[in-house]
């Protein structure tokens, strides 16, 4: 009979100690859980900040891109109005 209450309080202890190592487990998930959860906040606010710095990128070089276009249109049209000069000049020698 104390060999079946032995085996009994044997099988108690090892459940008890079950049940604690079960709620360690537990909070431990918890916690996990919680700074996964943190993680991936500061991912997509990384995630954020990289998307607006390739707008701001982009932006800027297009910024540039028309920048310089609008020097070389400045470059272009006096070229222009240089050659309808000498046009000009040509055609009123031309007449005369």
């Amino acid at each position: 009979m104390a060999a079946v209450a032995d085996q009994l309080n044997n099988v108690m202890q090892k459940t008890a100690r079950l049940i604690e190592l079960c709620n360690a487990l537990q909070e431990e998930n918890q916690l996990l859980k919680a700074e996964n959860q943190q993680q991936k906040q500061a991912l997509d606010r990384a995630k954020n900040a990289h998307l607006e710095l390739d707008e701001k990128i982009r932006v800027l070089k297009l910024a540039k891109s028309i920048e310089g276009t609008s020097e070389k249109t400045l470059d272009i049209k006096q070229k222009i109005n240089e050659f309808v000069r000498e046009i000009d000049k040509c055609v009123t020698l031309l007449k005369k």
